[in-house]
């Protein structure tokens, strides 16, 4: 049997204390010892399955750990109390002062500001290039090269990332290359692709409620380590922690990403078709115009679909601001920014999402003023949510 991500996910059976399906939540800041040699032990990391400090790590947290890890296909993973806090460790970790970053310029506008604004106050400065054309990456990489950075499906314009090429150029040069998973879990799996790190939003798709903000890095044994170390590692020095209460919450709401996934996926590509079939200027890697649809084909992880996001550019921003307001009086779902919910979501990237992104440098890379950024919900009925788009789209005169 070929390997498959939900599978893994769930075949993981953790117990409760008394024997419950769900497991026990350790509701606990610090834990106690039977002998001061132990803890010398922990505190120097060579105490497996012993508890410190839930700074460190926590056993229900640990739970969610794995069950990423699993899904990743990756050796280990450490979860964080948001993506921003997965990627900021994640970089401080690999990079010193002057060392450089090359990234994808579409990324989430607040993963921009740490990398344009942030981390040059550290000495760690980025290249910002299309990461779909590899030659312009190839050429920006020199001796203070020390990470590739790219979203497998990018925000808020839904590039495609091409990994294994991607891999192949860092590993020629040992640079790492990350990768943000948080649009494709499960349909994209960047560790069995070529990526060293993977980090997520876990607040989005995986979670899926809304109710939380929450993170995840996945790699290697040894680079999860080096996060976790008392004297040198960013998630234990900084301290991004999650509380076990809303980590036990979110390792429940993993169990049905797989099944939330293909409902998310299915929505978005109807609604992707119809609407391009109005005349509309669609982003969606499902579709056939999509200049990567052939790409992400190559690496899908066909089960899942496409994706739940789409976004689609009416050009006009005040346009923009009235559809929305618009669609969320005739209940297609929440003028709001984030994504994965179970109701659709909807916003404008240039005025929310990537803000952070400069008026320039979002003409250059194509980020129109009259963009909307849709994650697509799980609704039963999705030609009723389509209609009323289209009389939405009729009654702001889109169409």
């Amino acid at each position: 049997m070929s390997y498959n991500p939900a599978n893994e996910i769930q075949d993981y059976l953790v117990f409760g204390e008394f024997g419950g399906v769900n497991p026990s939540i350790e509701d606990s800041s610090t834990f106690t010892f039977l002998s001061a040699e132990r803890m010398e032990e922990v505190f120097q990391g060579r105490a497996e399955g012993c508890y410190l400090y839930s700074r460190h790590i926590n056993p229900t947290n640990e739970y969610l750990s794995r069950a990423c890890a699993l899904m990743e296909g990756s050796e280990c993973a450490q979860i964080t109390s948001s993506g921003m806090s997965a990627i900021s460790c994640t970089l401080m970790q690999l990079c010193s002062a002057g060392d450089e970053i090359i990234s994808s310029r579409t990324i989430y506008g607040g993963t921009y500001a740490l990398m344009k604004n942030f981390l040059p106050r550290f000495g760690i400065n980025t290249h910002f290039v299309d990461i779909t054309n590899l030659d312009i990456v190839k050429n920006k990489i020199n001796e203070k090269t020390k990470v590739i950075y790219c979203e497998s499906i990018s925000n808020p314009l839904l590039e495609v990332a091409d990994i294994p090429a991607l891999k192949k150029i860092a590993a020629e040069h040992n640079l790492v290359l990350v990768a943000d998973n948080t649009f494709s879990p499960l349909m994209l799996e960047p560790i069995k692709l070529g990526a060293d790190v993977v980090v997520y939003s876990l607040t989005k798709f995986v979670n899926g409620s809304s109710d939380c903000i929450a993170g995840a890095i996945c790699g290697t044994y040894d680079f999860i380590s080096s996060l976790r170390d008392v004297g040198s590692g960013a998630c234990m020095l900084i301290g991004p922690v999650m509380d076990p209460i809303r980590a036990s919450s979110i390792f429940k709401n993993l169990r049905t990403l797989h099944v939330r996934m293909v409902q998310h996926s299915k929505n978005a590509r109807y609604l992707a078709e119809n609407i391009e079939k109005l005349g509309m200027r669609v982003f969606y890697p499902g579709l056939k115009s999509h200049p990567q649809h052939k790409l992400i084909g190559s690496m899908l992880n066909p089960d899942y679909g496409y994706g739940g996001m789409v976004t689609i550019d009416v050009k006009d921003e005040e346009i923009a601001n009235k559809l929305m307001i618009k669609m969320q009086e005739e209940h297609v779902g929440y003028f709001a920014v984030s994504l994965g919910f179970y109701k659709t979501l909807f916003s404008s990237p240039g005025t929310s999402t990537s803000s952070e992104i400069p008026k320039e440098e979002q003409e250059k890379i194509g980020l129109s003023p009259g963009l909307i950024r849709f994650s697509v919900g799980i609704d039963h009925d999705i030609e009723r949510t389509f209609g009323r788009i289209k009389h939405s789209m009729k009654d702001c005169g889109v169409i």
